[in-house]
């Protein structure tokens, strides 16, 4: 009779094998993975973003290192991270009706000189024109979008819960749009993040023509503002 002991050394063996045909495996997808990444920070043509998405989370830490072997630094990483959430995300946001939508605008983004107040819903904008978001607000809200200047993501998780939006728009520094777009999953939200142009904890910017080209997602152009008819895809 076959016992136990006289079983193990096969075993251990067997659990050898895999773990080598797991590590191969890994390292196999990874170089898969650095050659998609490659092509779309080239290209800017994304292939097979769910199996990116998915591989590049999965195996983070091992690509990362790879990127950095290859020369691609990790904002490229973060890019494309960002990149893909939209690309897999923009159907959706498009069905979405405007009434159920909401923008996060950080308030860094605001003039050194805004006379705007805090009060619970994030920043009160006086629409002074120091800034382009005096602009940007009324036209969206226009539109039907529930338009917040906020200090932080405890602000986010709030309007969310007061609100129930099923799709937000979130503007941020690369960091802030890849830990936004992981919040919004964990809250059963549709995403699409907008990395500002210039970082920084004032005065920083943000491409509004892109902005406003992701805002008018699925909105039917004869409800969209005169000023906003250009940006219509």
């Amino acid at each position: 009779m076959t016992s136990f002991f006289d079983l193990y050394p096969h075993f251990i063996s067997l659990i050898g094998e895999i773990t080598v045909l797991f590590v191969l495996g890994c390292l196999v997808c990874g170089f898969i993975l650095l050659f998609l990444t490659i092509h779309a920070i080239r290209s800017g043509n994304l292939l097979f973003p769910k199996f990116m998405r998915a591989g590049l989370i999965f195996l983070e830490g091992m690509m990362r290192g790879l990127f950095k072997l290859f020369g691609v630094e990790d904002q490229e990483f973060l890019r494309i991270m960002v990149t893909l959430q939209n690309t897999l995300n923009r159907k959706a946001f498009t069905a979405t009706p405007v009434s159920q939508r909401a923008i996060f605008v950080p308030q860094c983004l605001r003039s050194g000189a805004c006379p705007a107040n805090l009060h619970e819903e994030g920043l009160n904008c006086r629409s002074c024109g120091l800034c382009q978001i005096g602009v940007a607000r009324p036209l969206l809200e226009k539109i039907g979008y529930k338009f917040f200047i906020v200090p932080g993501s405890s602000f986010i998780k709030r309007m969310v819960k007061r609100y129930r939006p099923k799709a937000i728009i979130g503007i941020g520094c690369l960091i802030e749009i890849k830990e936004g777009t992981e919040m919004a999953g964990q809250l059963n939200l549709i995403s699409m993040g907008i990395v500002t142009s210039r970082d920084g904890c004032v005065e920083t910017a943000v491409n509004w023509d892109e902005v406003y080209e992701v805002a008018l997602l699925g909105i039917d152009p004869k409800d969209v503002p005169h000023e906003l008819q250009q940006y219509i895809s």
